[in-house]
C-alpha cells in the first residue's frame, strides 16, 4: 500500500469529530480504510470554544482511525463552518498588457489575487475566491476564458469570508494534535462534492447540510457554486427545545428525538405516550409523541424558513436562477422522520435525502453512507483529488524532462494545467496559516 495515495478527511463538528482515511481503488471509487469518531466537546455552533477539549477529541478520533487502518496519519484536510462565515459577490477586472496574446492561467491568477486584496471587515479573512462567469472585452457569459484573445478580462466572483481567529483556532487544534494541515475547505462545499451529482449542479440545486451546531447551505447552478451560507443552528437546538419543553435531561431528549421524533405533528395520535425514567427516585415522566413532534416541528420550521430565505435571496424565484433539481438534504439532522415532506411543504421545491455513497466503493460499510458522514467523505475526496493532481504534475514533469531538455516556459504551464484552479488560491491561504502557526510556536 503506497502511503502517498492515502488521504485523510477530518470533520470537526459540533456533535462529533470524524477522521476518515481512504484511497482510490482501481475503479476510481473511494475505499475507506479506517474511520475514527469522538464526541466533540469543545465546539459550539461550528466554532472551537475549548481548545484543550477539541485537541483531545481530535487525537481520540485519529487514534481510532489509525488503529483500525494500521496507517499513520500525518496530514489532514479540515472543514470549516460556523456562524462567522459569510459570502459576498464581487466583480473585478484586469487590463492586459498585450491584447494580442492568448489569455492564460496567469491572467486568471492575477485577477483572483486582485480579489484577495479586497479590504474586509476587521478580523475577517477571505477563505475562497470562486470565479463565476468571465467577460472578455464586451463579450459576457464566458465559462472558460483560457485560450481567448482580449484586452480586458473581467469576472464575477463568489467570495467566502470567515473570521481569522476562528480559522486560526482550528489550525492550532490540528497542529497541537500532532497533525499537518494540508488544506482547509468550506464544509458545505465538501458535503456538496460527496452527495451531489454533476447533473444536479447543472440544473440548479440547493444543498442543505443540517449538522449538530450549524446548518450549511450551498447553491449550485450551471455547474458553478452560486451562494453559500452557514446558519448558526442545527440539530442541537431541537434537542435543547425538547429538554426545556419536557423538563428532561439532554441525553434523554437526544434519544427521544432520534427514536420517536418526527417533524410532522399530524401523524401522531394523542394516545401515543412514552414513559421516561425519572431522575434518582423520582416518578417517571410521561410524554405524548404529539407534543414531542409539535416541539420539533416548530424548531425545524424555523431552520427551514431561514434557509429558504437564503435561497430566495440568491434569486431562486427569478427565471434565470430557478433551481430545477430542488433541494438535497444531508447531515445528521436530515435523518429526522418526515423532514423531507416538511421541507417540500414549506419551500414548494422537490427534495431528497443525500447519501454520500455515490463515490464510495461498492463493498463499503453500510454505516459510512449515512448522511451524517457526508462532510467527512467530501473532505476525504478533496484530499485524494489533491494527491492525484500533485502526482500527475510530478509525472508529467518527469516525462517531459526524460524525453528532452524542455524549454523553460512549458513546465510552469504543465503544472498549472494539472492543478485544479480552485485550490491554488487556497494553497496560498493554507501556507499562510501554516507559517502563522509555526511562528506562533
Amino acid at each position: 500500500m503506497e502511503d502517498n495515495k492515502i488521504a485523510v478527511g477530518l470533520d470537526i463538528g459540533t456533535t462529533k469529530i470524524v477522521a476518515m482515511i481512504g484511497r482510490k481503488n482501481e475503479y476510481g471509487k473511494i475505499e475507506v480504510v479506517g474511520i475514527g469518531k469522538a464526541k466533540s466537546l469543545g465546539v459550539k455552533r461550528g466554532v472551537v470554544s475549548n481548545i484543550t477539549q477539541t485537541i483531545q477529541s481530535i487525537q481520540q478520533a485519529v487514534d481510532e482511525a489509525e488503529s483500525v487502518s494500521g496507517v499513520k496519519i500525518e496530514e489532514v484536510v479540515v472543514g470549516i463552518a460556523g456562524q462567522h462565515i459569510r459570502s459576498l459577490h464581487h466583480s473585478d477586472y484586469i487590463t492586459r498588457n498585450n491584447a494580442d496574446e492568448v489569455i492564460e492561467d496567469v491572467d486568471i491568477d492575477d485577477l483572483v489575487n486582485q480579489v484577495h486584496k479586497l479590504v474586509m471587515l476587521p478580523g475577517e479573512e477571505i477563505i475562497h475566491v470562486l470565479p463565476q462567469e468571465f467577460k472578455v472585452d464586451s463579450q459576457a457569459d464566458i465559462k472558460e476564458p483560457i485560450g481567448m484573445y482580449g484586452g480586458r478580462l473581467e469576472a464575477n466572483f463568489h467570495v467566502v469570508v470567515g473570521q481569522v481567529s476562528s480559522i486560526r483556532n482550528i489550525g492550532r487544534c490540528v497542529k497541537s494534535a500532532g497533525l499537518d494541515l494540508s488544506e482547509i475547505t468550506l464544509e458545505p462545499l465538501a458535503s456538496a462534492s460527496a452527495v451531489l451529482s454533476q447533473e444536479e449542479k447543472e440544473a440548479g440545486v440547493a444543498l442543505i447540510d443540517i449538522g449538530g451546531g450549524t446548518t450549511d447551505l450551498a447553491i449550485f447552478k450551471d455547474g458553478i457554486i452560486r451562494h453559500t451560507a452557514v446558519i448558526p443552528f442545527g440539530g442541537n437546538v431541537i434537542t435543547d427545545d425538547i429538554k426545556e419543553g419536557c423538563s428532561i435531561i439532554e441525553k434523554q431528549a437526544e434519544l427521544l428525538k432520534i427514536k420517536f421524533g418526527s417533524a410532522w405533528p399530524g401523524e401522531n395520535k394523542e394516545t401515543e405516550i412514552v414513559s421516561i425514567p425519572g431522575l434518582r427516585g423520582r416518578e417517571p415522566k410521561e410524554i405524548t409523541l404529539k407534543n414531542l413532534s409539535k416541539i420539533i416541528h416548530a424548531r425545524v420550521q424555523e431552520i427551514i424558513e431561514h434557509v429558504y430565505l437564503e435561497i430566495k435571496n440568491y434569486g431562486h424565484e427569478t427565471a434565470k436562477g430557478k433551481l430545477i433539481a430542488g433541494i438535497v438534504l444531508t447531515g445528521g439532522g436530515s435523518q429526522l422522520k418526515h423532514l423531507r415532506q416538511l421541507v417540500e411543504y414549506i419551500t414548494g421545491m422537490d427534495a431528497r435525502i443525500g447519501f454520500p455513497n455515490e463515490h464510495l466503493a461498492g463493498d463499503s460499510d453500510e454505516a459510512l453512507s449515512s448522511p451524517s458522514y457526508a462532510t467527512a467523505v467530501g473532505l476525504l475526496m478533496e484530499g485524494l483529488e489533491k494527491e492525484i493532481k500533485i502526482e500527475e504534475v510530478v509525472e508529467e514533469i518527469v516525462n517531459e524532462q526524460t524525453e528532452e531538455e524542455t524549454e523553460e516556459d512549458t513546465t510552469p504551464k504543465v503544472e498549472i494545467k494539472a492543478k485544479p484552479k480552485k485550490k491554488s488560491f487556497f494553497e496560498k491561504f493554507t501556507e499562510g496559516l501554516k507559517d502563522f502557526l509555526d511562528n506562533a510556536e
